[in-house]
């Protein structure tokens, strides 16, 4: 389920801007209440229409929680991807990122090192010193390139083997502006090779 959302509705939360070398231009952010449908929908579309991950639905009790952040990709105004996270213990700084989907049509935009990278800057805003996800094996490497660690033995989740991974969060700078660096092995013309940034 795709939509299109307005670019002004952004609020005061952290959001990455980037743009690439074609102009397409990608805006990750928080959602707001009345968005977390395009949020929901993309997942249902990922991880139970085309992955079968989840039978009927991958919400849990995780969804209901007030500190969770649901955050969305939007390209050229269409939502089309998303991520999910979550602080599992403030007083260690210990965060988890999880539910990271982007539809099938815009995977070519390269919109998922983006959407980790502003889980990763918004987790260590607020404080965060080290990031969780468990990670389907076919993408451990792409999250190594991000700068991601294998954390422990592979597991099984939902039926299907998953690598645990953590990152090391970097201390917040107390600046308005949280500066990103594009990966080295971002595609050439993709999201993310130009300079990105967050601001709060």
């Amino acid at each position: 389920m795709t939509g299109t959302v307005p670019l002004d509705a952004v609020g005061s939360g952290v959001r990455i801007s980037l743009q690439d070398s074609r102009g397409g231009t990608l805006i990750c952010r928080a959602t707001a209440p009345q968005e977390r449908r395009l949020h929901h929908g993309i997942r249902r579309r990922v991880f139970v229409e085309e992955q079968g991950v989840f039978a009927a639905s991958d919400l849990d009790s995780y969804d209901a929680r007030d500190d969770v952040i649901h955050a969305i990709a939007i390209y050229n105004g269409i939502a089309a991807g998303t991520v999910r996270l979550f602080p599992i213990d403030r007083d260690t700084g210990l965060w988890q990122g999880d539910r990271l989907a982007v539809l099938p049509q815009f995977r070519v935009h390269g919109l998922g090192g983006p959407l980790v990278r502003f889980a990763v800057a918004v987790a260590a805003a607020a404080g965060g010193r080290q990031m969780l996800a468990h990670v389907q094996l076919a993408n451990v490497r792409f999250f190594e390139r991000l700068g991601w660690r294998r954390s422990a033995a592979v597991e099984t989740y939902v039926g299907r083997q998953h690598q645990p991974m953590t990152i090391a969060l970097p201390p917040a700078s107390g600046d308005d502006v949280v500066r990103l660096e594009p990966s080295p092995h971002t595609r050439t013309g993709a999201i993310g090779s130009p300079a990105s940034y967050v601001s709060r």
